[in-house]
């Protein structure tokens, strides 16, 4: 019987996780774009999706929530820039690219996105995982 399996564990103990998550979705938020490997990609699209949805109902008990997640300045970009954009989608708010493998330990590197965002900050990728193009 599996039991509390809700959430990537990514090999660290669990307040470095949060840290981790925490940084990784502020990144996001303010370049639209970051590289980083699968697993962090997939941790932190569980983390951001349902502040998101927070963003988008945009009332002051949604805000005091995201607040107790990111800091205040990404919150309000949240809040005034992200959320209104989504207002008419029903989910699905990022995008995980695949990029292929790290040269220096062949970890799976991939790009997380969101949705509506392509066009900006597309030169100014961010990244916590250094990639060779092959």
């Amino acid at each position: 019987m599996a039991k509390n399996n809700k959430h990537r564990k990514l090999g660290v103990n669990p307040s470095h996780r949060r840290a981790m998550l925490k940084n990784l979705a502020e990144n996001l938020i303010r370049h639209k774009r970051i590289k980083t490997t699968d697993s962090r990609a997939k941790a932190l699209r569980e983390f951001i999706e349902p502040l998101i949805t927070k963003a988008k109902k945009g009332d002051l008990n949604s805000r005091r929530i995201v607040l107790k997640k990111l800091h205040k300045e990404s919150v309000q970009t949240l809040f005034n820039e992200i959320g209104p954009t989504f207002s008419d989608r029903p989910g699905g708010y990022t995008r995980i690219i695949k990029l292929g493998f790290r040269k220096s330990d062949s970890a799976a590197v991939s790009l997380i996105e969101l949705v509506g965002f392509e066009g900006t900050g597309a030169n100014a990728v961010v990244s916590d995982a250094k990639v060779d193009s092959q």
